[in-house]
């Protein structure tokens, strides 16, 4: 019975130490700009675009793996892709291409996480090491092309 309360406090001390760290974006403001949706050979996809017009995020379904890629600019690899929903935080192992210059992490089509970004509460953040975590407004184009990727 004592070492099941230890371990019962030791799992506690831990879930609040995660909470302590991880980042909450739920009031920072997303930056301006502006979702696009369209479809592409084999799926679809929405890319975020800045005010400039350059593109910050893109999400995209291929249909032919049931995969959903989220991949945002980078200059330089890194193991992860962080991303930040109202309803949960995953980091994800991350690629880099630098034939595009852009860093990408795929998810299952069905993975629930995917429901967390589609349904955040007006941000999800997607954060790169080595640079600014970029904070986009949370519009129903993520929802169209999970959608896509599941029928």
């Amino acid at each position: 019975m004592k070492y099941f309360i230890i371990a019962a406090l030791a799992l506690s001390a831990g879930a609040s130490l995660d909470a302590q760290t991880a980042a909450d974006y739920g009031t920072a403001t997303p930056i301006d700009g502006n979702w696009s949706y369209s479809t592409v050979p084999g799926g679809s996809e929405a890319t975020f675009a800045n005010t400039s017009a350059q593109p910050q995020l893109t999400i995209g379904c291929s249909r032919a793996t049931r995969q959903v890629s989220i991949a945002r600019p980078g200059t330089s690899a890194s193991p992860l892709l962080s991303i930040w929903t109202s309803a949960q935080t995953r980091n994800l192992p991350a690629s880099y291409n630098p034939a595009t210059g852009r860093i990408s992490a795929t998810v299952g089509a069905y993975d629930p996480f995917l429901d967390s970004i589609a349904f955040s509460r007006g941000r999800i953040a997607v954060t790169v090491s080595g640079q600014a975590t970029l904070i986009a407004p949370a519009w129903a184009e993520l929802a169209r092309v999970v959608e896509d990727c599941r029928v």
